[in-house]
Protein backbone atom coordinates (compact mmCIF):
# COMPACT_ATOMS: atom_id res chain seq x y z
CA UNK A 1 0.00 0.00 0.00
CA UNK A 2 3.00 2.41 0.82
CA UNK A 3 5.79 3.25 -1.19
CA UNK A 4 9.61 2.44 0.45
CA UNK A 5 12.83 3.03 -0.96
CA UNK A 6 16.03 2.10 1.02
CA UNK A 7 19.33 3.81 0.93
CA UNK A 8 22.26 4.12 2.78
CA UNK A 9 23.92 0.80 2.57
CA UNK A 10 27.39 0.19 0.90
CA UNK A 11 30.57 -1.33 1.77
CA UNK A 12 32.28 -0.91 5.65
CA UNK A 13 34.79 -2.73 7.02
CA UNK A 14 34.08 -4.63 10.28
CA UNK A 15 33.74 -2.72 13.27
CA UNK A 16 32.45 0.03 11.38
CA UNK A 17 28.83 1.60 11.13
CA UNK A 18 26.18 2.34 8.50
CA UNK A 19 22.94 3.87 8.78
CA UNK A 20 19.89 2.92 6.62
CA UNK A 21 17.44 5.08 5.65
CA UNK A 22 13.78 4.33 4.28
CA UNK A 23 11.54 6.71 2.63
CA UNK A 24 7.79 6.54 2.51
CA UNK A 25 5.47 8.13 0.26
CA UNK A 26 2.22 7.13 1.65
CA UNK A 27 0.65 9.88 3.70
CA UNK A 28 -0.43 7.21 6.53
CA UNK A 29 3.17 6.94 6.96
CA UNK A 30 2.15 7.37 10.70
CA UNK A 31 -0.39 4.30 10.96
CA UNK A 32 2.18 1.91 10.02
CA UNK A 33 4.32 -0.49 12.16
CA UNK A 34 7.64 -0.07 10.29
CA UNK A 35 10.32 -3.55 10.24
CA UNK A 36 14.25 -4.17 8.79
CA UNK A 37 14.62 -7.16 7.46
CA UNK A 38 17.82 -8.47 5.96
CA UNK A 39 18.50 -11.41 3.39
CA UNK A 40 21.63 -13.10 2.28
CA UNK A 41 22.35 -15.02 -0.78
CA UNK A 42 20.93 -18.60 -0.71
CA UNK A 43 18.99 -18.23 3.03
CA UNK A 44 15.95 -16.97 4.28
CA UNK A 45 14.54 -13.62 4.48
CA UNK A 46 14.99 -12.75 8.41
CA UNK A 47 14.18 -9.82 11.15
CA UNK A 48 16.41 -7.07 11.60
CA UNK A 49 14.30 -4.94 13.96
CA UNK A 50 10.74 -3.74 14.17
CA UNK A 51 9.41 -0.64 15.64
CA UNK A 52 5.38 0.35 16.68
CA UNK A 53 3.77 3.23 15.13
CA UNK A 54 4.77 6.05 17.92
CA UNK A 55 8.38 4.11 18.56
CA UNK A 56 7.54 3.55 21.86
CA UNK A 57 8.32 -0.22 21.51
CA UNK A 58 10.56 -1.83 19.61
CA UNK A 59 12.18 -5.26 18.88
CA UNK A 60 15.74 -6.89 17.42
CA UNK A 61 17.09 -9.97 16.58
CA UNK A 62 19.20 -11.73 18.77
CA UNK A 63 21.85 -11.94 16.50
CA UNK A 64 21.67 -7.41 16.10
CA UNK A 65 20.84 -6.40 19.61
CA UNK A 66 22.78 -3.83 21.48
CA UNK A 67 24.75 -3.09 17.96
CA UNK A 68 21.36 -2.19 15.97
CA UNK A 69 18.72 0.48 16.53
CA UNK A 70 15.71 1.11 14.71
CA UNK A 71 14.24 4.63 14.97
CA UNK A 72 11.63 6.72 12.92
CA UNK A 73 10.11 10.45 12.55
CA UNK A 74 7.09 10.47 11.05
CA UNK A 75 7.12 13.86 10.39
CA UNK A 76 9.44 13.21 7.66
CA UNK A 77 7.86 9.61 6.59
CA UNK A 78 11.07 8.11 7.49
CA UNK A 79 12.16 5.22 9.30
CA UNK A 80 16.27 4.41 10.18
CA UNK A 81 18.38 1.78 11.04
CA UNK A 82 21.82 2.73 12.83
CA UNK A 83 23.75 -0.36 12.60
CA UNK A 84 26.90 -0.28 14.56
CA UNK A 85 29.82 -2.65 15.30
CA UNK A 86 29.31 -3.97 11.84
CA UNK A 87 30.47 -7.65 11.59
CA UNK A 88 31.40 -9.85 8.17
CA UNK A 89 27.69 -11.92 9.25
CA UNK A 90 25.51 -8.46 8.46
CA UNK A 91 26.85 -8.46 5.07
CA UNK A 92 23.16 -8.91 3.20
CA UNK A 93 20.57 -6.95 1.82
CA UNK A 94 18.46 -5.32 3.82
CA UNK A 95 14.60 -4.17 3.56
CA UNK A 96 12.44 -1.95 5.18
CA UNK A 97 8.60 -2.78 5.32
CA UNK A 98 5.48 -1.89 6.54
CA UNK A 99 2.66 -3.44 7.92
CA UNK A 100 0.05 -3.22 10.82
CA UNK A 101 1.17 -6.11 12.81
CA UNK A 102 3.47 -5.69 15.53
CA UNK A 103 5.61 -8.97 14.54
CA UNK A 104 8.78 -10.60 13.46
CA UNK A 105 7.27 -12.61 10.65
CA UNK A 106 8.01 -11.47 7.15
CA UNK A 107 4.98 -12.71 5.58
CA UNK A 108 2.85 -10.11 7.66
CA UNK A 109 4.17 -7.09 6.25
CA UNK A 110 2.52 -6.32 2.89
CA UNK A 111 4.60 -3.36 1.39
CA UNK A 112 8.62 -3.81 0.85
CA UNK A 113 11.19 -1.55 -0.32
CA UNK A 114 13.93 -2.72 -3.20
CA UNK A 115 16.58 -3.27 -1.06
CA UNK A 116 19.76 -1.84 -0.35
CA UNK A 117 23.43 -4.25 -0.22
CA UNK A 118 25.33 -3.92 2.77
CA UNK A 119 28.50 -5.38 3.21
CA UNK A 120 31.51 -5.72 5.52
CA UNK A 121 34.32 -6.80 4.89
CA UNK A 122 36.80 -8.46 7.85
Amino acid sequence: QVQLVESGGGLVQAGGSLRLSCAASGRTFSSYVMGWFRQAPGKERDIVGIISWSGSRTDYADSVKGRFTVSRDNAKNTVYLQMNSLKPEDTAVYYCAAGHQITTSARSFGSWGQGTQVTVSS
